[in-house]
């Protein structure tokens, strides 16, 4: 591992908030087991093993019924432990893949075959190279005849300008973690309220409401951010998801508890109206009815 890399928790509690019937963690990864699925020469961390079989136990220990297993940084453009889990998860899974442009429609048609429905394009810098925007849009060309939409993962800084580039691609686009809003500065900030006007603008866009953990500047139990992503669940009901983010890679503050990221999940979705939009009707419209 790299060094101050932290595991995940290996005994999260047990939550006290019970997510509805067929509820979904739309955002996990798995990273190996290395020595069947080796990490990418390109990475830019290298994480501990966090297997399928972990994965699956801890959503069922949270209460979910479903995953949406997100292709992390670390195995690049190389899908197999993608795709490994999906062939094991069944229907109780689907995937967002990481692909280049030189990916083929067979790739692309094994893909879908087993669950895939999304590719991720990251612009995080410090955990990528640069992509030119020229060879997203060739992605975006091959993936159109599957019907897949994009998650892009970008840092609040960067968004002013990537939001022209953003806002012209023609999928559905699922933003990572709130567009990671600087908390500090408030949900009235104007940074934050241009990417609410974003989603207002672009009724193609979507986003996480997921990860307090990286955005708290307070720490646990993360009521600082609890105001952003209950904002935008009550602005944006029917476009919003929820993921744990397992196992958690490049915490360095602390080890966050999965249970405890579940009991916040009433504080930003007040209403089991709201809660069943986010957990079950919205992921399941986007990865299982297409």
């Amino acid at each position: 591992m790299t060094p101050e890399y932290l595991p995940f928790h290996p005994n999260p509690k047990t939550p006290e908030f019970t997510p509805p019937a067929e509820a979904v963690d739309a955002h996990c990864h798995v990273f190996g087991p290395a020595d069947l699925f080796p990490f990418s020469p390109e990475r830019k961390y290298t994480p501990c093993d966090a297997s399928k079989e972990q994965l699956f136990a801890l959503r069922d220990h949270l209460g979910f019924r479903k995953n949406v297993i997100v292709q992390a940084s670390c195995h690049g453009k190389n899908n197999d432990a993608l795709i490994d889990a999906l062939e094991t998860a069944g229907n109780l899974a689907r995937g967002v893949a990481v692909v280049g442009s030189d990916v083929t429609s067979e790739e692309l048609e094994r893909m879908h075959s087993v669950g895939v429905r999304a590719v991720r394009f990251n612009f995080v810098k410090r955990l990528v190279d640069t992509t030119p925007k020229e060879v997203f849009l060739e992605i975006v060309e091959k993936i159109k005849p599957f019907g897949w939409h994009i998650v892009v993962y970008f840092e609040a800084q960067d968004l002013p300008e990537l939001k022209p580039f953003l806002t012209s691609l023609p999928t559905t686009v699922v933003v990572d973690h709130m567009g990671r809003p600087d908390v500090v500065k408030g949900v009235d900030d104007q940074d934050f309220q241009e990417f609410v006007a974003m989603l207002r603008d672009h009724p193609n866009f979507w986003t996480k409401v997921s990860c307090p953990e990286r955005l708290s500047v307070a720490g646990p139990p993360y009521e600082d951010v609890i105001p952003f992503a209950r904002h935008l669940v009550e602005q944006f009901p029917d476009r919003v998801l929820w993921g744990t983010d397992w196992p958690h890679p490049n915490m360095k503050s602390h080890v966050p508890d999965d249970g405890l990221l579940t009991d916040i999940i009433p504080q930003i979705a007040v209403t089991p109206e709201l809660q069943k939009s986010l957990l079950v009707d919205n992921p399941n419209r986007l990865y299982w009815d297409t």
